[in-house]
């Protein structure tokens, strides 16, 4: 079905926006990477229409608009992962209905103006039934390798992939042929690579590069002029977006895009967001000694939360560096515009706009210094940081 009429705008309430920070700082939610393409990327896959961004009102000089009060419209949350169930579900939206988690609270769509959306004013409410949502940052690793499998088979429906290149060693299961588990888009290149897709799919973005002696398990994404060194370990689970290098050792990562780990080192169940450059040698740890269950910083509550989780590595907000030969713990957060160096552990939260080191505290990085440096790295991609830019950049540091 497509709406025609209706524009459609995938929106952030104030508590996932506070609950996805710092990755959240500089984007809109529907515009997190996972699987192989981001969340706005996937849904016209299965609702067609015209789509809007709608975050948080410092972020729409950038990336959205207002609606119109009287504007009827469809908003749907933009930490909700779309598939075919809660695509008919949402199509089958009058308007004033409105689609809800188990908390009726929380909606995840409404058809109607945008006045009744502000105003909470619904006709009727349903719960959707098996909805899958971002709730918090370590969610995007553990979807990463499903979102990857659900993607891959959106966008190589109906398309021939390119030549599989003769020197490379594909590894397959009876269940698992070739002919459906590897994409290569126009202008990749893979040398000598090993790839194994036992438990699921690779796909190689268009003019990306895999080089030799490269060892890849799938579930796997490489995006759009994205690189991955020689000799790289790269396991299930894993998303290199757009324009990285990335190297060494990495396991059930995402890499939003721009952002380089291009020497050896380890990296495993991580968010790293864009802009973002990790030196050689560093590694970041995603299992505490004990086996314990890790607790991970909160932006919302300004405190450590518990996951249930036993694995969680890094996060990383975006313009931030880790210098060479440095050592992170266990679900460390990191803030926007962060540069770290030196030996020992740092904290396991890292506010905003700092740079130091364990052994020599840290200090708030002037803000002239940052967007210097933020221009520099930009400008070796051939792109520029926007008046925009700095508005959005400035306004996180004056509020983080």
């Amino acid at each position: 079905m497509r709406f025609h009429t209706v524009k459609i705008y995938l929106f952030d309430s104030i508590e996932a926006h506070e609950n996805l920070l710092p990755l959240s700082f500089t984007r809109p939610i529907a515009d997190f990477r996972c699987g192989i393409l981001t969340i706005s990327e996937k849904w016209p896959h299965y609702i067609g229409g015209d789509y809007h961004f709608l975050p948080v009102e410092y972020l729409r000089e950038k990336f959205g608009s207002t609606p119109e009060p009287d504007e009827e419209a469809l908003f749907i949350a933009g930490n909700l992962l779309p598939d075919r169930a809660i695509a008919a579900e949402i199509q089958a939206l009058s308007t004033g209905q409105a689609l809800s988690d188990q908390n009726p609270d929380q909606i995840l769509a409404f058809r109607g103006t945008y006045s009744d959306f502000l105003s909470k004013n619904y006709h009727n409410i349903s719960a959707a039934k098996n909805p899958t949502l971002i709730h918090y940052l370590f969610d995007l690793f553990l979807l990463n390798g499903d979102e990857i499998k659900k993607d891959f088979s959106l966008i190589t429906a109906n398309r021939q992939s390119a030549p599989i290149p003769p020197h490379i060693r594909l590894i397959v299961s009876k269940e698992n042929t070739e002919a459906n588990s590897i994409f290569i888009e126009p202008g990749a290149t893979v040398e000598c690579a090993s790839i194994n897709l036992t438990d699921g799919p690779v796909y190689i973005g268009k003019d990306a590069e895999v080089l030799e002696g490269a060892c890849i398990r799938g579930p796997f994404a490489i995006c759009q002029e994205a690189e991955v060194r020689m000799g790289a370990m790269i396991y299930e689970a894993t998303t290199i977006g757009p324009h990285c290098k990335v190297g060494g050792e990495v396991c059930n990562t995402i890499f939003f895009g721009y952002s380089n780990k291009a020497h050896d080192g380890y990296l495993g169940n991580a968010i790293i967001g864009e802009w973002c450059n990790i030196g050689a040698g560093t590694n970041a740890s995603n299992l505490k000694n004990d086996y314990s269950l890790i607790r991970v910083w909160n932006y919302r509550t300004r405190s450590f939360m518990r996951t249930n989780l036993q694995f969680c590595g890094l996060i990383m907000g975006d313009h931030s560096k880790i210098g060479v030969n440095c050592m992170v713990n266990t679900a460390t957060v990191i803030g926007v515009g962060v540069n770290l160096h030196g030996a020992g552990f740092p904290r396991t939260f890292i506010p905003c706009f700092c740079e130091g080191s364990p052994g020599g505290g840290f200090t708030k990085v002037p803000m002239k210094k940052f967007l210097d440096t933020a221009s520099r790295v930009m400008s070796r991609r051939d792109l520029t940081l926007t008046p925009t830019d700095t508005s959005l950049l400035t306004h996180i540091y004056e509020n983080s």
